[in-house]
């Protein structure tokens, strides 16, 4: 399995955009409602944010250890990371800003080979294609999103469009 730098630099903008969608959508919303546990897997529509910006932390600091350190903690507390929608606004700018600087660096024989990494799920070293951890991010991303716009649905709370190919052009 291989892909394209091109591919990881549009999943980045991509990823990038939903999250500026979801800060905005969300801007005022008290935090009790942002806290409201819905019944998804990680609970509230801030557990479910932060669990994503977690995730992204731990993949980083595989991907690009120089960049991000491994975020402490451990998937159950993942929903614990940023107290407010505030803090969460500010890290996860942060993060997608990482994120598309890593992905703009890249070349084809980054994403070839293996990646070897301490995996916390399973609790032991793992090893996977580069490529498939790789698109693995992303999709984890966009499968919690996801849960967050139902759980803005059922908030009636608007939620963001989430097509891909309804993404603005890049204006740089």
């Amino acid at each position: 399995m291989m892909i394209e730098p091109g591919y990881v630099r549009m999943m980045a903008r991509y990823n990038a955009w939903q999250n500026r969608q979801l800060s905005d959508a969300l801007d005022g919303v008290p935090l009790e409602v942002l806290r409201a546990d819905h019944g998804a897997f990680f609970g509230s529509i801030l557990g479910t944010l932060n669990h994503i910006l977690w995730a992204d932390r731990l993949w980083m600091s595989r991907f690009a250890p120089d960049l991000q350190a491994p975020p402490e903690g451990g998937i159950v507390t993942s929903t614990e990371l940023c107290p407010t929608f505030a803090v969460w606004g500010a890290e996860r700018f942060a993060m997608d800003g990482m994120i598309a600087r890593w992905a703009k660096g890249l070349h084809a024989v980054d994403l070839a080979g293996a990646l070897r990494f301490h995996s916390r799920s399973l609790g032991r070293e793992a090893r996977s294609p580069m490529a498939q951890c790789v698109i693995h991010m992303f999709n984890h991303q966009t499968h919690h999103r996801g849960q967050v716009h139902a759980m803005l649905t059922k908030s009636k709370i608007g939620a963001p469009v989430s097509d891909l190919f309804l993404m603005p052009e890049e204006t740089e």
